[in-house]
């Protein structure tokens, strides 16, 4: 996934917008005490008993937790709170966090970490970190950007109301209403924020503002708007009331008394809000830099936040200079790999006139049409379809939950913009769905089609989050947790291992998506570093990118402008996938013939996501087990 906001949409766009990652929750843990805990039947008793009093705490505290997230019971296919929205308010954030650090206190004073299973003091720092890191990012309130072009609020709250908002009976309609409502109430708590980051002169780059107008403009163009053809809000709201109908549920003439309540909550509500939004932004564009570059130098902690979001998003010390070195090396590495390749296929030339040559072979692109997207949804599926018949072979656990294919909606389509994910219902009932940008076919080459098929479907996100949310014997919080590195490593590595499967990349342009995609996280971490603590200019990141990639141009400056609103978030792929292969073969050597591939990937998966310093005490576990038993 080139982006993977793998993620819930309004959540994650409010843990960006916060910027704290407030998304949590709680599980009882699946991790097996080792021998050497059990000491005694005594002390195994009392251990057994200590661990299900805390995991029956955490679902207890993760049900409190969830009160503060209406969208994330949503999410998990719950429909309490169903006519609400969330607080973003800065009151709303603080009372949360006031609320994980009392949590944190309680579970210190009620429970003796010594005497929890192993599984479960992984629970406990999990749930303490978290919260640490929640304390953390207060110190970071206005350096967020609550609307920006990649994870605004003006686009994911409209995709949540279309998408995850079901509506199964006329109640269902009626929450569905009074959160079109309440979107103006979010929207301004927002608006409260971003001007207050305004007033000390802290606010994304001009593209960015850009890019909320025009998505804010979609969302309320065409009926009832106005003269055009439906907006994809009202299309939604007619079709759910249809359906009612359709189902026996309401009359007709209910069906119809509900659509005109919506509509005037589109009206009255919804329009006014958005043009709040617009009329903030278009006063911001004066003010608002051109050829930007990143935080360190634009905001009066730079240096701070941007260290700050680097630990949230790797989960690791790394330094900007380290991670700078990391990328560099990386990069070298990768271009070595890409020249092997290059004379594999008997191209002549340097490494640049090869990127050429793929970027302008037309037979690398899908035509430009509606027949083209159709073609290229189709053939993901395809290779997601050969993927799943070998998943046995590499993984004990599998997921119950589906995966379909999608276009993006239109309000929100961004030409060159980042594939990404978004996940099911913990019982299976909606599917997982990967979402492609398909508005511009010359930015999705088919050379990417696959590499980017498996890291946000098969065995990536969709493989990951789906076994975490299923997941039994943890407490909940555990399988609905979200890590960046964790995950977006997960989705890296996913790329990787599928060339172990039969089937994939056989073709040896695949195989040079495969490697570009990983060409593509390495440049990563030069760029966001660059940009965000070494003064490099939107321009000059641009220009790295091209010298060392054949990634299509208007890819390219999608990818700039969102490091640039989303500083150290894309460091986190290639840190990640680096701290799972590196586990891989410290198991691979630990273990020699005893190393069990299914058995390792359930290790990796069979925990829910968690930082890289709690991975590997999992892993590490894992292969003293199996040595234990050999």
């Amino acid at each position: 996934m080139r982006l993977t906001p793998t993620r819930r949409p309004l959540v994650v766009a409010l843990a960006l917008a916060l910027p704290l990652g407030l998304v949590a929750c709680t599980q009882p843990s699946t991790e097996a005490p080792t021998a050497a805990a059990e000491d005694t039947a005594a002390s195994a008793a009392g251990q057994q008993d200590e661990t299900a009093r805390l995991n029956a705490w955490f679902d207890k505290k993760y049900e409190e937790q969830l009160q503060f997230n209406p969208s994330q019971l949503t999410f998990l296919g719950r429909k309490e709170l169903y006519d609400q929205v969330e607080d973003v308010s800065e009151a709303g954030i603080r009372k949360q966090v006031a609320w994980q650090q009392d949590s944190v206190r309680e579970m210190e004073a009620d429970f003796d970490y010594d005497k929890l299973d192993p599984g479960a003091q992984l629970s406990w720092d999990l749930w303490k970190e978290q919260a640490e890191l929640a304390q953390e990012g207060l110190a970071f309130l206005e350096d967020g950007y609550p609307f920006e072009q990649m994870f605004g609020m003006q686009s994911q709250a409209p995709t949540f109301m279309i998408n995850f908002h079901k509506v199964d009976e006329e109640s269902d309609y009626v929450a569905y209403v009074a959160r079109l409502r309440k979107l103006g109430v979010m929207f301004d708590q927002l608006l409260e924020r971003a001007r207050a980051s305004s007033a000390k002169d802290i606010r994304p780059p001009k593209f960015a503002y850009e890019g909320v107008i025009d998505q804010s403009r979609k969302v309320i163009s065409g009926a009832p708007f106005d003269d055009g053809k439906d907006s994809a809000l009202w299309a939604d709201a007619q079709a759910k009331a249809d359906a009612l109908a359709k189902d026996g549920k309401v009359t007709d003439e209910r069906a119809a008394e509900l659509k005109d309540e919506a509509r005037k909550a589109l009206l009255e509500d919804v329009k006014p809000a958005y043009e709040r939004i617009i009329a903030f932004a278009e006063s911001e564009l004066p003010k608002a830099a051109e050829n930007a570059t990143g935080v360190g130098t634009t905001h009066p902690n730079g240096a701070a936040y941007y260290a700050f979001k680097l630990k949230q998003s790797t989960s690791t010390d790394m330094t900007p200079d380290q991670v700078h070195e990391l990328g560099l090396s990386e990069v070298k590495r990768l271009r070595g790999e890409l020249e092997a390749l290059q004379k594999q296929i008997g191209f002549e030339g340097d490494l640049q006139a090869f990127f050429k040559h793929v970027q302008d072979d037309p037979a690398r692109l899908f035509p430009n049409t509606d027949a083209g997207r159709q073609a290229y949804i189709d053939e993901a599926t395809q290779k997601i379809d050969n993927i799943k018949q070998h998943l046995p072979e590499y993984f004990g656990l599998l997921p119950k939950a589906d995966l379909v294919v999608k276009r993006v909606e239109a309000f929100r389509e961004q030409d060159g913009a980042a594939q990404h994910y978004y996940p099911g219902t913990p019982d299976g009932s909606r599917p997982g769905i990967y979402y492609a940008h398909l508005s511009d076919m010359n930015s999705m080459p088919k050379t990417e089609l696959e590499v980017i098929a498996y890291h946000e479907g098969i065995p990536g996100h969709h493989m990951q989050i789906s076994i975490a949310q299923e997941l039994t014997g943890l407490p909940v919080f555990r399988t609905q947790q979200f890590n960046t590195a964790y995950n977006e490593g997960w989705g890296l590595y996913a790329e990787w291992l599928a060339k172990e499967m039969p089937g994939t990349y056989e073709d040896p342009y695949s195989e040079y998506g495969r490697l570009m995609s990983e060409m593509w996280r390495a440049i990563r971490l030069v760029v966001d570093t660059g940009l965000h603590t070494k003064g490099w200019t939107e321009q000059q990141a641009v220009d790295y990118f091209r010298a060392n990639s054949s990634v299509p141009d208007a890819a390219i400056r999608s990818e700039i402008q969102r490091y640039l609103v989303a500083p150290g978030q894309a460091t986190a792929y290639k840190v990640g996938m680096i701290k799972i292969q590196d586990l891989r073969r410290k198991a691979e050597s630990e273990l020699g013939d005893k190393f069990d591939i299914r058995g390792f990937h359930d290790a990796v998966l069979g925990g829910g996501a968690m930082p890289l310093d709690l991975l590997e005490r999992r892993v590490d576990r894992w292969i003293a087990e199996k040595k234990d038993a050999a």
